[in-house]
């Protein structure tokens, strides 16, 4: 993404926010945000001509500095993002900066050789070992929000680059490249799947997309925001409004259930 987080999805926003400018209804603006997550469902899809289930490579054991935290894994219920509605599917075949971007991961490492910028990142973990999951959210988001922001544009001559962890240390991102890091970091901590989520929302203050790291804790939803070095609460409607969340095992269509209920009742 650029230093405004746009690609190519992201620019069916502007045709639908850049009507509802005029406009400041709260009605409208939430239409306006349905159908900008209609826009993104659509576009997925027809990019592929149907979307299939697809194996994306997770971090390899050697780069962790700790095993699967077992008392992790389930969640006894999701809270609703900012006070959204979410459906999921495992059909990932779309989101191909994604995929691409794990397969370029996993290329670019060697358990024989590994990079001084994974080997400091370790050393920079281990202390965080035994930690509760929202420690570590907290002190990993403090690390990555460190690196420098660069727009992609400027770093990689491309207007949408999602930069493996390996190229954000080295070089620094923007938006979702920090939030991939983070992600990253947590999984080496053994932090297992089903506690993160990459999520795409809408910055209200800026009228821009953005990326997010969210963080499922027994304390409640973590955002991890490279625009603020305090991790914070995901559970109630704020500053953003999410469109799609994923992980490696599943992605999730976000909607504003207020959109929802007075939708139903044309």
């Amino acid at each position: 993404m650029t230093g405004n987080c746009h690609n190519q999805t992201y620019r069916l926003h502007n045709a639908v926010f850049a009507r509802a400018l005029p406009v400041r209804s709260d009605l409208f603006k939430m239409f306006a945000l349905a159908a900008l997550t209609l826009a993104v469902l659509v576009t997925l899809f027809w990019k592929v001509g149907g979307a299939y289930a697809v194996n994306l490579r997770d971090i390899p054991d050697y780069i962790r500095v700790a095993s699967v935290n077992a008392d992790l894994q389930s969640v006894a219920a999701y809270p609703d993002l900012f006070g959204s509605d979410e459906k999921s599917s495992s059909q990932l075949r779309a989101f191909t900066k994604w995929s691409d971007m794990f397969a370029r991961f996993d290329r670019q490492l060697s358990s024989d050789n590994l990079a001084p910028e994974i080997i400091t990142l370790q050393t920079r973990l281990r202390p965080l070992q035994g930690q509760s999951l929202d420690q570590m959210a907290r002190a990993v988001n403090q690390i990555m929000n460190a690196r420098p922001y660069i727009t992609d544009s400027r770093n990689w001559g491309k207007t949408d680059y999602w930069a493996t962890p390996l190229e954000f240390l080295k070089r620094g991102g923007d938006c979702e490249d920090y939030a991939i890091a983070k992600y990253t970091a947590l999984k080496m901590l053994g932090v297992p799947e089903s506690r993160l989520r990459i999520a795409i929302v809408q910055d209200q203050i800026k009228n821009i997309p953005h990326a997010v790291l969210i963080v499922y804790t027994e304390q409640g939803t973590l955002v991890l925001d490279n625009q603020n070095q305090q991790a914070l609460s995901g559970d109630a409607p704020g500053r953003y409004r999410p469109i799609f969340s994923i992980n490696r095992q599943a992605w999730w269509l976000h909607t504003d259930p207020r959109a929802t209920r007075m939708a139903s009742a044309y």
